[in-house]
């Protein structure tokens, strides 16, 4: 049997399969009120048709001023769960499984007249100065993660994905490069983890479920984390019970990236190997094949697809014939699916 359509179990939530449809930002709530719109229900629930094991949503802000847009999806009100609960009920229909990643994007919210940082450092020359967060600023964006999770909850998603990656405002508590602050929140690693385990604290206690946290596990900047420290992050992220690591790279500061298949896949390896914990593998995993051998040599637990579910909603066909699995048809495609 291919590993790749094998099912796998976190906590209560058990996946058909290892496929998963990578959060994705589509910029697409044309209202800017952060709610779900006809494009996202089309969007889903086609992958969910086309046999992806676990659909997260893109990233989701915690809070109006932690969008990365205007156009995000936002989960800092009640008044937005309405339309997750409906989109979960539909993914469900066709045997998927939900999940929505919690997001701040700090320093990098782009529509902001004020953006929030660990320190008032700019991204690069084209983004705001960001005010520094005081203390009680941290902490009210720690409730916001536990308001976002209780929600995601409300609304019935199986799972949730704390976004620490691409340089967004949990990535800029964890980097040397953007956190300079001298009190508990910067300054060692310790210091700089503090933020995310309180907020991956309060996620699990509000939501109480499997929970993934996405990293960025290379800075590309000689200044940056090591992957030592990465592993000291991902070995505390283990002894909280967090369920898997999403293994990406970059975002923290401008480098230029040498991308080729599977780039990130090294990474995730010796995060699953080195801290024990389970991985999913992203970047440039565009054929059953390739993804299929990255599960049976142990690399990764789980596999992130994005840009090729944007082309094909029916990728896991596509990697099924490959690998010669005979991957179960919709019953109303049965007739065009061999």
């Amino acid at each position: 049997m291919a590993k790749l359509f094998s099912p796998i179990t976190f906590k209560d939530m058990t996946l058909k399969n290892r496929i998963v449809m990578s959060p994705m930002c589509m910029y697409s709530s044309e209202k800017q009120d952060g709610k779900l719109t006809p494009f996202h229900m089309t969007h889903y629930i086609s992958r969910a048709v086309g046999e992806v094991g676990l659909i997260i949503l893109e990233a989701t802000a915690v809070e109006q001023s932690g969008r990365i847009s205007a156009q995000d999806l936002g989960i800092w009100e009640d008044e937005q769960v309405h339309g997750y609960k409906n989109l979960v009920e539909q993914i469900r229909a066709y045997g998927a499984k939900t999940g929505i990643q919690l997001a701040h994007a700090g320093r990098k919210a782009q529509d902001e007249d004020i953006t929030f940082a660990p320190s008032p450092l700019p991204f690069n020359e084209t983004f705001k100065i960001p005010t520094e967060l005081t203390t009680s600023g941290i902490k009210r964006i720690v409730e916001a993660f536990g308001n976002g999770a209780r929600r995601a909850k409300k609304a019935g998603f199986d799972m949730v994905e704390v976004h620490a990656a691409h340089g967004y405002l949990i990535n800029q508590f964890l980097s040397p490069l953007s956190n300079h602050r001298t009190d508990a929140y910067g300054g060692n690693r310790e210091n700089r983890f503090r933020f995310l385990s309180e907020i991956t604290e309060i996620v699990k206690k509000e939501f109480n479920g499997p929970v993934f946290v996405r990293i960025s596990a290379d800075e590309y900047h000689k200044d940056g984390n090591t992957i030592d420290d990465f592993l000291f992050f991902t070995s505390k992220l283990k002894d909280m019970d967090v369920d898997l690591i999403d293994c990406s790279t970059g975002g923290i500061v401008p480098a230029r990236i040498n991308v080729y298949p599977g780039y990130q896949v090294k990474q995730c390896e010796t995060i699953k190997r080195e801290a024990s914990i389970p991985t999913g593998a992203v970047g440039l995993i565009t054929t059953g094949i390739q993804a299929e051998e990255i599960l049976q040599n142990d690399r990764a637990d789980l596999i992130f697809i994005g840009r090729s579910l944007l082309r094909n909603p029916y990728w896991a066909k596509q990697a099924a014939d490959e690998l010669e699995y005979p991957l179960d048809a919709p019953k109303q495609y049965t007739r065009g699916w061999r």
